[in-house]
């Protein structure tokens, strides 16, 4: 048995989750439950972003506390990752007092190291918002290619900026022009680390492309150190005499929210934290395009710089962009499928489904109305609840809910075996889209076999071979619903009880006379008027405003 960390991005809560976070985040969930059922040690965690300019500007702008606004969304966001099967073993927020005890012990340590050292630096600051602003609240000109960016890096040349080299400079909330103000900060020297980092990304050659490509570039076009510290409130407190009006950069806090989370999950089951973190683990990230460099660049630069030799990334899941019909999702225009709203609707089960085998895991991926009724009605519910029901249904109606005694297929028995096999090792490598549709090729399969061998004039013709079909068809059922256990939990769960199965990763057998309990369909039918009245929403920009 492995220990395995899984490390899923923290959203911001300072607004609702979109349907681009759960794109993202959903593989974190089908890593876990998976290295759960083969027997690992799981420890699968994540929390909510509280500090920050964000969060601090939002809570000015409805005059309220930034602890009011970051804990309003930490408790939506849990219901929601509740909702939709998200398995975590930790939870947190980095506001909790568990987290800053760790980051201020963390940082300490770091600040003694030969990484670290003070400089007196400009720092954007808003007169008309009364704040310091983060390098991504500032927009303006990028001084290498003169398109329109923000402070931190420019999206149409992809340089590396500080907010002081753009022309015209001004706040992105309000839209002012913003002044600099000198200020002593600690600065993490990650110049010095280049050789360590290029050595991480080309000793791991199965990261996405995405990763590889991004960290590469970071390093060629020249890494720059980074500030650890802010003038802001909202914060995490700097362990450092000198430096009791500053808080912790956002940046330089929430990563470790990695190392607080997992002690936390660790220590709550009696297990060694620092074996977690020990060489012999496995680690995985899980995160969208946009987070690639803290993962990959940053929170290795405070590992190696702290000094207490943490254990590094392992497997980086960084999936691309997802947009909305065809066009970018903007919350600031509302135009956003909201995941409490789509939770209210439809099942966790089939968003799930969508994401993961239409998400953006290799390429930018687009989401419509058309494609997700498409998906649930012709794939979710067409093809692998409707072998569910019509096999079990059918025992029911003429067995009395007995399974048939049968004998097995050798094919079948050889492409379940395969399945287990293969389907494991596409996850492992972080080819989720590949597994489900491996899964549900074999429910194609399933189908085609059933109408094959017509057991609804066999019943009544050959009452051996009906039996036989229906009792193949039962061991198929039992074994896909551990295969998609990790991808559809709550349906795989009902299957698993009718059948009196678990879910762990082997193949699966239910004898002859075994007594079904009460059925029930699987999935229900989405109306396709669905397609009409979302997309008109959409169009109109209506959808439900975040609170």
């Amino acid at each position: 048995m492995r220990n395995i960390l899984i490390g899923g991005a923290w959203p911001y809560a300072n607004g609702s989750l979109h349907i681009g976070h759960i794109a993202g985040l959903l593989p974190g969930d089908v890593l876990a439950r998976y290295h759960r059922a083969v027997g690992d040690h799981v420890y699968f965690v994540s929390g909510s972003d509280c500090h920050g300019t964000p969060v601090a500007i939002r809570a000015k702008q409805e005059k309220r506390t930034p602890r009011e606004v970051s804990d309003f969304y930490h408790e939506e966001f849990t219901e929601c990752f509740e909702k939709l099967g998200f398995s975590y073993d930790v939870y947190t927020k980095t506001s909790s007092e568990e987290h800053k005890k760790f980051v201020r012990e963390f940082h300490k340590k770091l600040y003694e190291s030969s990484y670290v050292y003070e400089k007196e630096v400009p720092q954007a600051y808003c007169e008309s918002c009364d704040t310091f602003l983060a390098d991504r609240f500032v927009l303006g000109k990028c001084p290498k290619c003169g398109k329109d960016t923000r402070g931190d890096q420019c999206d149409a040349c992809g340089t590396v900026l500080e907010p002081e080299n753009l022309a015209e400079p001004v706040c992105a909330v309000c839209g002012k022009p913003i002044s600099f103000k000198n200020s002593k900060h600690l600065y993490i020297a990650i110049t010095k680390l280049q050789t360590e980092l290029k050595a991480l990304v080309d000793n791991h050659p199965k990261w996405r492309k995405n990763a590889i490509a991004f960290t590469n570039k970071y390093i060629d076009d020249g890494l720059r150190d980074r500030a650890l510290t802010r003038d802001l409130d909202w914060g995490i407190n700097v362990p450092k005499d000198g430096y009791e009006n500053k808080t912790i950069y956002i940046w330089a806090e929430n990563v470790l929210g990695y190392l607080s989370a997992s002690k936390a999950a660790a220590e709550a089951r009696g297990a060694d934290f620092h074996e977690l973190w020990g060489k012999e683990a496995k680690h995985y990230y899980v995160h969208g395009k946009d987070n690639i460099p803290f993962h990959t660049i940053i929170l290795p630069s405070l590992l190696l710089a702290n000094g207490e030799n943490w254990h590094l990334p392992d497997q980086i899941v960084s999936s691309e962009y997802l947009t909305l019909e065809g066009r970018k999702i903007s919350t600031s225009q509302n135009y956003a499928i909201w995941v409490k709203e789509l939770l209210a609707n439809y099942e966790a089960d089939s968003i799930r489904y969508f994401f993961l085998a239409n998400g953006p895991e290799k390429k930018d991926a687009d989401f419509s109305w058309r494609e997700y009724v498409h998906s649930h009605n012709g794939e979710l519910l067409g093809a692998y609840g409707n072998f569910v029901n019509r096999v079990l249904t059918f025992i029911i109606k003429y067995f009395d809910g007995i399974i048939p005694k049968g004998a097995d297929d050798p094919s079948i028995n050889n492409q379940i075996d395969e399945l287990f096999v293969s389907v494991g090792k596409q996850i492992e490598n972080g080819a989720f889209k590949d597994a489900i549709t491996e899964i549900f090729d074999f429910v194609r399969s399933a189908n085609k076999f059933f109408d094959t061998w017509r057991p609804w004039i066999t019943r009544t013709d050959d009452q051996k071979a009906c039996e036989n079909t229906l009792y193949q068809c039962v061991q198929i059922i039992a074994n896909l619903a551990v295969l998609l256990s990790p991808f559809l939990p709550f349906s795989s769960e009902k299957v698993c009880k009718w059948l009196g199965i678990n879910n762990k990763w082997e193949k699966k057998s239910v004898p002859a006379g075994y007594l079904l309990p009460e059925v029930e369909i699987l999935f229900q039918r989405i109306d396709k008027k669905v397609i009409e009245t979302e997309t008109e929403k959409l169009a109109r920009f209506e959808v439900v405003v975040v609170n």
